[in-house]
């Protein structure tokens, strides 16, 4: 998708949070995102979700479950990554308001990253990371993650949890 494309619809979505109710919002930027962004699981992104579950219940964690709308948020946030060959948490409140209004979910995080060539290699250094290490560890029901490669051949990753 293009940066253009990608923008204006960042726009809509943005218009659509602060000028309609939750009920029309809905359906509204379910059609703008969810029916466009969502994307097959990558062997690399099956990889790293059974990683953050495997190490949830090494330490006596519920396990987190999957959800397509998160799927389609991080999968959007990992293209603009791309796109703009930049790694951020651009945008965030905007993807967090987004997965409140329409999954019901009280409290949302993410990690990103960029340039690790394996699931064990991204999820290690989030795990050497306290911040990240804090999300993966963090008191959440679902999760998601995208994994994209930049026109430099190299992976660009979104992961987000959220606590319903």
């Amino acid at each position: 998708m293009k940066l253009l494309t990608k923008l204006s619809l960042l726009t809509a979505i943005t218009v659509l949070s602060f000028s309609c109710t939750p009920e029309s919002m809905d359906v509204k930027v379910d059609d703008l995102i969810v029916n466009v962004e969502v994307q097959e699981s990558k062997s690399i992104e099956m990889e790293i979700l059974e990683l953050i579950n495997n190490h949830r219940l090494s330490i006596g964690l519920n396990p987190l479950q999957s959800m397509t709308i998160i799927k389609s948020t991080a999968f959007t946030h990992t293209d603009y990554m791309v796109d703009t060959q930049t790694v951020s948490h651009a945008n965030f409140f905007t993807r967090s308001n987004y997965l409140k209004n329409n999954t019901g979910a009280k409290h949302v995080s993410e990690n990103v990253a960029y340039g690790f060539t394996s699931a064990k290699s991204v999820v290690g250094a989030w795990m050497r990371s306290e911040a990240h290490k804090k999300n993966i560890e963090g008191d959440y029901t679902n999760f998601e993650v995208s994994a994209e490669k930049g026109a430099d051949d190299k992976w660009y990753f979104t992961n987000i949890f959220i606590k319903k």
